[in-house]
């Protein structure tokens, strides 16, 4: 909780009045003394407390209005009673349900309006009833729109019934139970409000105004005239949020009185309902008198206290004290089994988040007319008491609480600046850096056209500069340390010492770490940057040794291998010049797993290793004295396979040509041998002659 302190000379140069405002512990750190803090308190005071009490005007709230003087993120909390009183007037407006299936309820209901008002009187001597009555919305498919059908919507059998209606009120509210008969404005009292809806049948909702092409949402208001609903046709069904809004903006407890089909549905309607109750009706409405009864015993019984709309940044609480136990911290206070004249509380606890203007709420328990008023002020002004000096703000104004109010013309902490001809917008250019928005960066006030920065909060911070736009400690971290650890920070760039570098100090001059086994910085192919090596494409880190990505080095020397090892090839004239970046070793066997195989001028394999040196191209070669050379042709044995290979050729071909042959003809064979078989003719005759004489018959020759 920030506490203030209003003593003069409080604030250091640069220092911000805020700091001021502080923990009770700091300020006195500082050397304030009790006296000299300012530390408001939340109080609730009660402005209308009139004692609880039965009879005719029964009080059963107490307080009945208060103001809360809340310190923002301070809570408060008061105290409400509540008790029961014996014979709290009643009024109870009974709407039943006209449709034709209800009939022989009606007659019923008609000769039971005394028996409820005596029910009601054994309760509390101050009771009324009233009386209305509904079917549906008068459209199809609701109703049957026939002219006839609307006029008289029951069967023809039936002489009388009256015509098709939304809703209609019948009798206001009144103590006189004989005229619950009659056909007779509702008008509520101030007193306990029952709603008895009576039902065989379920219960339409928003959107269902849709079948009957009813699209315009319910507005919530009254449209009677004539004691009838006006705008049944007009208006859609009103949404189960809206008529738990209305019975709750005026008080009234439904009692929802159904035969047994229909009860699931309306507990389900009534759990959506605070201060509700369902009842079995029986089949003719008979126990109607007994349901009530129950229902508003049940009702009755149960205390909710609630608020309504709570003012912005303001937050409540309830305890609630009830004789069986005590329940803690809830969003509402409530208690069941109440009984009559016995009294019962509630700790209200509330919070204002901030300051505000005044606002007021109601806190009242569901089903009753009685409420309290709560108003809350936030007293965000310190009340100072400051004795005034001529000599104080170097006689250019006055102090309030602790603070220079400067007289007009003068500005500064002290009123030590004086303005002259120049306007305070003139002054305050000369702080606005590349002519931003902001004065001082927003971290220093303008005084005289000159920044004085703040007294920064965060130890060991300071905010300067021409515009209060550096300071020492927003700088680059490093291992979790501001610059490393190795350097100063100012204006948002780290000074190193003298053997480190780098954005945040976290790199030492020396290049040691980059240094190889040889001692050369990165091998020769690469520069040491912040210790660490920043190698040539290719090369690799820590000391940028290998490439593996880099082509092989051995076609592209093969040449210098050849002349250096070999005395030999094109370089053999001038190869200590072309090859000087190439040191060599001569063995007799080369053993690696990285070996050079590279064919010489003589076609001969030439075998090498070649290790990369420090620096760029330089190479040493390990160069095998042994060559694989290739032996020469054997002429003989060529031309020896030659001639074998076309022979054997040659006899393979003729024996396949003769095994073809010999299949070829034993097929025809067997082809003649089955022709002779099948033949038929004389063993003298021969099957291949043929008469020389050829007979021609004339078709037209007649034989005359």
């Amino acid at each position: 909780m920030c506490l203030f302190s209003p003593e003069q000379n409080f604030t250091n140069k640069g220092e911000q009045d805020s700091a001021r405002c502080d923990t009770k512990e700091e300020l006195e750190k500082r050397g304030c003394t009790e006296t000299n803090i300012i530390n408001p308190s939340s109080i609730f005071t009660p402005t209308v407390d009139i004692p609880l009490r039965s009879g005719n005007q029964p009080i059963q709230l107490a307080p009945q209005q208060i103001n809360l003087e809340l310190r923002p993120g301070k809570p408060t909390t008061f105290p409400v009673r509540f008790k029961r009183a014996d014979g709290y007037p009643v009024d109870l407006y009974y709407l039943m349900d006209l449709s034709y299936s209800m009939n022989d309820d009606l007659k019923k209901v008609k000769d039971l309006g005394t028996d409820i008002l005596k029910a009601l009187k054994q309760i509390t001597p101050y009771a009324r009833i009233g009386f209305g009555s509904f079917v549906d919305k008068t459209v199809l498919p609701y109703t049957n729109t026939h002219p006839d059908k609307l006029k008289k919507p029951c069967p023809d059998a039936e002489q009388y019934c009256q015509a098709a209606f939304g809703y209609q009120h019948v009798l206001s509210l009144t103590d006189d139970g004989s005229r619950f008969q009659q056909e007779n404005k509702i008008g509520w009292g101030n007193n306990t409000r029952l709603l008895v809806y009576t039902s065989d049948d379920g219960f339409h909702f928003a959107g269902d105004g849709k079948l009957g092409s009813i699209l315009t949402p319910n507005d919530g208001k009254c449209h009677l005239e004539g004691n009838r609903y006006t705008k049944s046709n007009e208006l859609d069904y009103p949404s189960v949020g809206e008529l738990a809004q209305k019975l709750d903006e005026n008080n009234i407890q439904p009692i929802f009185a159904v035969t047994t089909n229909m009860q699931s549905v309306y507990k389900e309607l009534s759990d959506m309902i605070p201060k509700s109750a369902v009842g079995e009706l029986s089949t003719d409405s008979s126990n109607v008198v007994t349901l009530i009864k129950d229902a508003y015993s049940n009702l009755s019984s149960t205390v909710i206290i609630e608020h309504n709309r709570l003012p912005e940044g303001v937050s409540i609480l309830y305890k609630s004290n009830c004789a069986d136990g005590t329940r803690k911290n809830e969003p509402r206070g409530s208690c069941s089994n109440v009984k009559i004249n016995n009294e019962i509380s509630f700790d209200v606890t509330v919070t204002a988040e901030r300051c505000m203007k005044p606002q007021s709420f109601e806190i009242r328990p569901l089903g009753f007319t009685e409420k309290l008023t709560v108003k809350i002020t936030t007293p965000c002004q310190c009340e100072c008491d400051d004795q005034r000096d001529a000599a104080d703000c170097t006689s250019k104004g006055h102090i309030e609480c602790g603070i220079c109010s400067c007289d007009s013309g003068h500005v500064g902490q002290n009123c030590e600046c004086r303005v002259g001809d120049k306007t305070e917008k003139e002054l305050n250019q000369g702080c606005r850096r590349d002519n931003g928005t902001s004065i001082c960066s927003n971290l220093g006030d303008c005084v005289c056209g000159v920044c004085q920065c703040y007294a920064s909060e965060t130890p060991g911070k300071q905010i300067y500069g021409t515009f209060c736009e550096c300071d020492n400690m927003n700088c680059e971290l490093n291992n979790g340390k501001l610059c490393g650890g190795h350097g100063k920070c100012d204006c948002g760039k780290c000074l190193c010492e003298e053997n480190y570098q780098g954005s945040a100090c976290q790199c030492l001059k020396s290049d040691e770490v980059c240094k190889n086994a040889n001692g050369t910085v990165c091998s020769g192919r690469g520069h040491c940057e912040c210790n660490v090596c920043k190698c040539k494409p290719g090369y690799q880190p820590p000391f940028c040794g290998e490439c593996p990505a880099c082509p092989s080095p051995c076609p592209k020397y093969a040449a210098c291998i050849e002349c250096l090892g070999f005395q030999r090839g094109p370089y053999s004239k001038n190869c200590s010049k072309a090859c000087s970046h190439i040191t060599h070793t001569n063995v007799d066997k080369v053993v690696n797993r990285k070996v050079c195989k590279e064919k010489d001028s003589e076609n001969c394999w030439m075998i090498f290793i070649m290790e990369e040196l420090d620096g760029e191209n330089q190479y040493k070669a390990i160069i095998s004295n042994e060559r694989e050379c290739p032996e020469p042709p054997n002429i003989a044995a060529i031309v020896t396979g030659t001639v074998a290979g076309v022979a054997l050729i040659g006899l393979l071909l003729l024996l396949i040509w003769k095994i073809i042959a010999f299949l070829h003809d034993r097929q025809e064979y067997r082809k003649f041998e089955k022709d002779k078989a099948n033949a038929k003719w004389n063993k003298a005759d021969n099957p291949l002659f043929k008469e020389a004489t050829t007979t021609t018959m004339n078709p037209n020759f007649s034989g005359d």
